[in-house]
């Protein structure tokens, strides 16, 4: 699964927020830790705040800082207000025979496994990927 630009860019951002929440981001500061356009991540940024996900700070030493739970916010939580997940194969209108078999057998094999993306991501929380990360880091994958 190959996930838009967007999508990636707004874990990058909520994932940054969710790990440091006492405190406001800029989206310059965001862009330059993960060498981002930062034009494209205020786009991602104003998606994320209308969702609920992120909150916007006004003034000296405004930015932008996490809004929900870590332990219960899902990466489906994030990724769903950029992506659809919905696999769709591009079939022939008239289908009879062979080709009907094959493209039903498709279409329900691509149905379990967008269910089965979507469980997936609907089960990891920010803080386990944020555990994740230090585990790894600690042992040096």
């Amino acid at each position: 699964m190959k996930l838009q630009k967007a999508s990636r860019y707004a874990l990058y951002a909520v994932l940054h927020l969710a790990s440091a929440p006492d405190r406001q981001h800029s989206t310059a500061e965001i862009a330059q830790e993960y060498g981002i356009s930062i034009h494209h991540l205020a786009k991602v940024m104003r998606t994320l705040v209308r969702s609920g996900l992120i909150e916007s700070v006004r003034g000296v030493g405004g930015g932008y800082r996490f809004a929900g739970n870590v332990r219960r916010t899902t990466l489906w939580d994030v990724i769903h207000e950029f992506e659809s997940l919905e696999s769709d194969i591009d079939s022939p209108d008239a289908l009879a025979g062979t080709a009907e078999i094959v493209i039903s057998g498709l279409d329900s094999v691509n149905s379990e496994i967008d269910g089965l993306i979507r469980s997936t991501l609907d089960s990891i929380t920010l803080k386990t990927l944020l555990r994740y990360g230090v585990e790894n880091l600690e042992r040096g994958v």
